[in-house]
């Protein structure tokens, strides 16, 4: 039997045998990122979680740049997040990122959840980011 590959975004493929989840994910990404952009004094806050991590990048689109960025991995908080739960963690780099951002002279963002629903750890990390100044 032939696998059909089924196009979802212009640049990726997924078995027709692959997961429903992920290509649900695929077409949230390709409709979010068609109304999300970000500028130099506005960047984008793009998400990304995996099982275990979470990283979120402040990407001016339109210079093509990454300017600040923040995750569990980062040595800042890698020490301090031992027994803590993945929401508290990424409260934690929420609230770096807009450190982060504020160092650099930026109070405003686009906020990018990317495939991911908007809740629970997505939504812990925003609402950090709201708390320590950061408006979006």
């Amino acid at each position: 039997m032939t696998e059909k590959k089924i196009v979802i975004y212009p640049f990726e493929e997924v078995d027709e045998l692959g997961s429903k989840v992920e290509k649900v994910r695929e077409k949230r990404k390709a409709r979010v990122r068609g109304k999300v952009s970000g500028t130099q004094e506005r960047p984008r806050l793009a998400v990304f979680r995996t099982a275990k991590h979470i990283y979120v990048q402040a990407i001016a689109d339109d210079l093509g740049k990454t300017l600040v960025e923040a995750s569990t991995l980062s040595p800042e908080l890698r020490a301090g997040l031992g027994k803590m739960k993945k929401s508290e963690a990424a409260k934690e780099v929420g609230k770096l990122v807009a450190v982060r951002l504020k160092a650099i002279g930026i109070e405003a963002a686009v906020f990018d959840r990317g495939r991911f629903l908007y809740h629970g750890r997505v939504k812990a990390l925003a609402d950090a980011a709201r708390e320590t100044g950061l408006k979006f």
